[in-house]
Parts: structure tokens; C-alpha cells; sequence
């Protein structure tokens, strides 16, 4: 007991001197001591879609973090990775002692929280436009056979292949495809053929054709290339928008009907241009029912006619050289007469066929010939050609003579209408109210105008063609004989005159002094 005392007594004593020593050492250094003052926020807790993500300390590596954990998200993405629009939270807070994560780990985190919120992937793919039409392939590879595959169906012996170029005109960067000859950058000419293996100078290849033999040319593909103009650039796409290779091709090379529009021109009959166009008289027709009532409908120069012509959207134009020999026919030679209209011709001379050898270079669009140059040529018998001559006057036009009115009464074989009318009927009517005012037809001279019989009130014109137009069953005649008119001047009103069974305009072509369907002329 009494050492445990001793020892508590000494305790004591070192107790003492450790105060007295802590005094000394504040009487001294205490001016120099700052106390902890508050200085705000000095952690800060970071939160992605409401998820945390880490402690930090200064809040301008976040932005560092979440770019960072993008990049490595896309590295390890096939295609062009995409989350949603990132929702951050920062909670700050002030502490006297914390620890905070290391930027490794907040952009960890990050990332983690991010492959969670992914809304989609947009995968690297290769866009083919020709026109306006588009097609998405995987792979360039995929690229390249679509489009080799389009030569190919015509350059069988593969003389040529496919290249892709940078287009300088365009702000990204676009690839157009082009085709060259394989395993040079142009086409050479062979001098080691024929007769031009002699020759030391230079020459032009085409003055060298005259002195080869058919023998000495070389046949086949001479150039190819596609008709529009092909463009590839990189993008990325949703999976769903990509093509397979057959539908691709399929997509751009397969036929798709293309609406066009065919002007009719004079001499045009809609039998020849659905021979021309390659479609039946019916289907024109059909597509054109605000024009054509049927086959036999009429047609006007300057009618436009829709035609639905069958067209890939990628054609691929090529020209072969090709030797041959062939019955043709020479070219006709027109002597044109200026007294006569164009619609007078007379044969001169009869043609007669020749007999001939030729080497030419054919260009194809697709599998339709759209040219033909001959190179060389043989004639073993020449071709008699056919001699007409024809006039240069353009005929004149004839039009309605009246705006609107219902078509009453058709040319030709009828029951009579009313007491003393004809059965034949020698012109067309247009049922229409009295008053209706009556244009001319064509230009020309007044050859009557009054009362005519039984056409009642009429107008008479004669026309340059050696034709007359005849308009009866008038109410007022506005002209007089002799008078000049032109196509649309108003030379009567309609009425009810003569033997007639209700208003209504009567008209009538002559051709020959015959009367002719009006119909078949307007």
C-alpha cells in the first residue's frame, strides 16, 4: 500500500511540471497561433441521375470525369455510343476533416452509372446516293461489290474495276466512285497492230484506222462508267436502317417506274408512241384520262403525255467495240420545196439496200444501244438512197370554234334529229346556249357569210391549205365575204337558225371540196 502511494505522489509531481511547462510555452508562442476560422464548402458530394458517384473536392474535374467516361464508353461501343443528357447534383458541405476519391475513381463511377442510361448506338456504316435514293451498308467491302457487281454485269472479262476518289468540292469528306481500267490509269493505244507497227512518228489513232485491217483491231469493252453521279460517305446510323447487300442492289440497279412527260409533235399518231415508248395504247390512255377519252381520241401538237417508263436508279453507260457485217440502209435525202406545206411529200427515187463491213464502238446505257460510231467501214454494196422532196410551209391548225358546249351530234351516219334534216351527218355539233360566241377555226378568207338554206345563218373560210371550214344554225354573222381572219377572231354568235332541233353550233371540214370528220383535225 504505502508503494502504491509513493507512485501516486510521483505522478502528481510529472503532472505538475507538464502544466507548468504548457504555460511557459503559451506565454511565449501564443501571438503566433491562428485559431480555425469557417471558409464554406470544402466537399463536395456528386450525384449522376440521382445516383452517387463520389466525393470531391474541387467541383471543375467533373466535367473531366464525364468526358473522360464517354470516351471510354465509345472505345469499347462498335458504333457511336449515346446516353441521355447527363443530370448532375452537387451537394456541398464544410468539414474539419474528410476524405474525398481520386478522379480514377469518380470517372469510375461514372461510367458505371452512365452504361446504365445508355439510349442508344448508332453503328458505323457506309451511305451510297445516287439521285435521291440512299442506301446503308455495314462495311466498305460491302460497298465496293455493290458497285463492282454493276460493272461486272457488263465488263464480263473484268478489264476494269472500281475507284474511289475524294470529291474536292465538297466541305465533308464524300467519295465518289469512278471506274477505270485495271492495272493502269488510262488506256493505251496498241501501235504493235497492223500496218501502224511500221509507223516512227506519232499519230492520231483514229487517221492509223483507215490503214488497219478488221483483223487488227482490238474488240471488246473500250470505256465504262456509271451514268449518275455515285457518292459514299461514312456515317452513323441505327441498326434497323442498314440494307443487305441484295437489297441494296436490288434498291439501285432493278427497274422502278419513273414518271416522264412525252410532248406531242406534229405527225405524232398515239399508236407510234406507244410503239416509240414501248407501252400499250391502253395504259397511255389510262394515265392520261385528262386528255384521252380513249384510243381513238385525238391529239393536239403540244399535249403532254405522262409516260411511266421503267428506269434503275443506277445505269451504267459502256461502249464496245464491235466488228460486224450487215444489209443497211442509207440515209434519206430530202430536197425541200418552199411552195409546198410540210405535209406534202413526193418520192424522188426508191431506195435500195447495201451490203457492208464495219468495226464501230456501240454505247450502251444498260442493256439499250443509245449510240453507234463506226470506225471503219467496207462497203461491199453501196445503199441506193431514198429521195423525197417535201415542203417546208408548216400547215395551219384548226381549233374548236366554240368554248365549251356539249358534243350533240358526232360526224357520219344518224337518225334524222328533226323533219328535213340528213341522215349522214356532215360535221359535228356542240349543243350550247344562243348567243355563244363562235371563233374561226383556222385563219383565212370569208368565202360566205349569210343565210345559207337550210344551215340557216352561216359562215364560209377558206384557208391556205386549200381547205374550208363551214359554221351554221347562226344567230348573228359578225364578218363579211372577202375579209381576212385569223385562228380565234370572233366571227359569229350561235343560235337556231335553219332546219335545226335546239341551239347549237354546226361545223364542218372540208377537204377536196369533201366533208371530213373535224374530230380527226382539231
Amino acid at each position: 500500500m504505502k508503494y502504491i502511494t509513493h507512485f501516486h505522489k510521483r505522478i502528481k509531481i510529472h503532472a505538475l511540471k507538464v502544466l507548468l511547462g504548457a504555460w511557459f510555452v503559451a506565454a511565449f508562442f501564443l501571438p503566433c497561433i491562428e485559431f480555425y476560422e469557417s471558409t464554406g464548402d470544402n466537399r463536395f458530394t456528386v450525384y449522376l441521375y440521382g445516383e452517387k458517384v463520389g466525393y470531391v473536392a474541387n467541383t471543375d474535374m467533373i466535367e473531366d470525369c464525364i468526358r473522360q467516361a464517354r470516351r471510354e464508353l465509345a472505345s469499347e461501343s462498335e458504333g457511336l455510343y449515346i446516353v441521355e443528357e447527363p443530370e448532375i447534383i452537387i451537394e456541398g458541405e464544410e468539414t474539419f476533416w474528410s476524405k474525398c476519391d481520386d478522379k480514377k475513381t469518380v470517372t469510375e463511377n461514372i461510367k458505371a452509372v452512365m452504361a446504365e442510361h445508355e439510349k442508344e448506338t448508332l453503328i458505323r456504316a457506309y451511305t451510297v446516293k445516287v439521285n435521291s435514293q440512299t442506301v446503308n451498308l455495314r462495311t466498305a467491302e460491302e460497298v465496293s461489290e455493290l458497285l463492282s457487281r454493276t460493272i461486272a454485269t457488263y465488263d464480263t472479262e473484268g478489264q476494269y474495276e472500281l475507284a474511289m476518289n475524294l470529291n474536292p468540292d465538297r466541305e465533308l469528306n464524300v467519295l465518289t466512285a469512278n471506274v477505270t481500267r485495271s492495272g493502269s490509269e488510262r488506256q493505251s493505244w496498241d501501235t504493235e497492230a497492223g500496218v501502224s507497227a511500221a509507223l516512227t512518228h506519232e499519230v492520231d489513232p483514229e487517221k492509223v484506222t483507215e490503214y488497219m485491217d478488221f483483223d487488227d483491231f482490238e474488240l471488246g469493252i473500250k470505256e465504262i462508267a456509271f451514268s449518275e453521279e455515285v457518292e459514299v460517305v461514312e456515317a452513323y446510323i441505327l441498326e434497323e436502317e442498314l440494307s443487305t447487300l441484295d437489297e441494296a442492289i436490288n434498291l439501285l440497279t432493278e427497274e422502278q417506274e419513273v414518271q416522264q412527260i412525252y410532248e406531242v409533235k406534229s405527225g405524232d399518231t398515239l399508236s407510234e408512241i406507244s410503239i416509240t415508248v414501248g407501252i400499250p395504247m391502253e395504259t397511255i390512255v389510262e394515265m392520261n384520262g385528262h386528255i384521252l377519252d380513249n384510243v381513238n381520241s385525238t391529239l393536239n401538237i403540244g399535249d403532254e403525255l405522262i409516260i411511266t417508263v421503267p428506269e434503275p436508279e443506277l445505269s451504267v453507260i459502256w461502249t464496245n467495240r464491235e466488228h460486224y457485217k450487215e444489209i443497211y440502209e442509207a440515209e434519206i435525202i430530202y430536197i425541200p420545196n418552199d411552195e409546198w406545206y410540210t405535209t406534202q411529200m413526193v418520192t424522188l427515187q426508191e431506195p435500195s439496200a447495201g451490203f457492208r463491213e464495219v468495226v464501230a464502238d456501240v454505247t450502251y446505257e444498260n442493256d439499250d444501244e443509245i449510240a453507234r460510231n463506226i470506225v471503219k467501214e467496207e462497203v461491199i454494196m453501196e445503199a441506193v438512197p431514198k429521195i423525197v422532196e417535201r415542203g417546208t410551209i408548216v400547215p395551219p391548225t384548226y381549233v374548236k370554234p366554240i368554248s365549251g358546249g356539249r358534243l350533240s351530234s358526232r360526224f357520219g351516219r344518224r337518225s334524222a334529229p328533226t323533219a328535213g334534216a340528213s341522215t349522214y351527218h356532215k360535221g359535228v355539233d356542240w349543243a350550247t346556249p344562243v348567243g355563244t360566241p363562235v371563233y374561226a377555226s383556222s385563219g383565212g378568207t370569208v368565202a360566205k357569210a349569210g343565210w345559207g338554206s337550210g344551215y340557216g345563218y352561216v359562215v364560209y373560210i377558206n384557208h391556205p391549205d386549200g381547205r374550208q371550214t363551214r359554221y351554221a344554225h347562226l344567230s348573228k354573222v359578225l364578218v363579211s365575204p372577202g375579209q381576212t381572219v385569223s385562228q380565234g377572231d370572233k366571227i359569229a354568235l350561235s343560235g337556231n337558225t335553219g332546219v335545226s332541233s335546239g341551239p347549237h353550233v354546226h361545223f364542218e371540214i372540208l377537204i377536196g371540196g369533201k366533208q371530213v370528220n373535224p374530230l380527226d383535225y382539231l
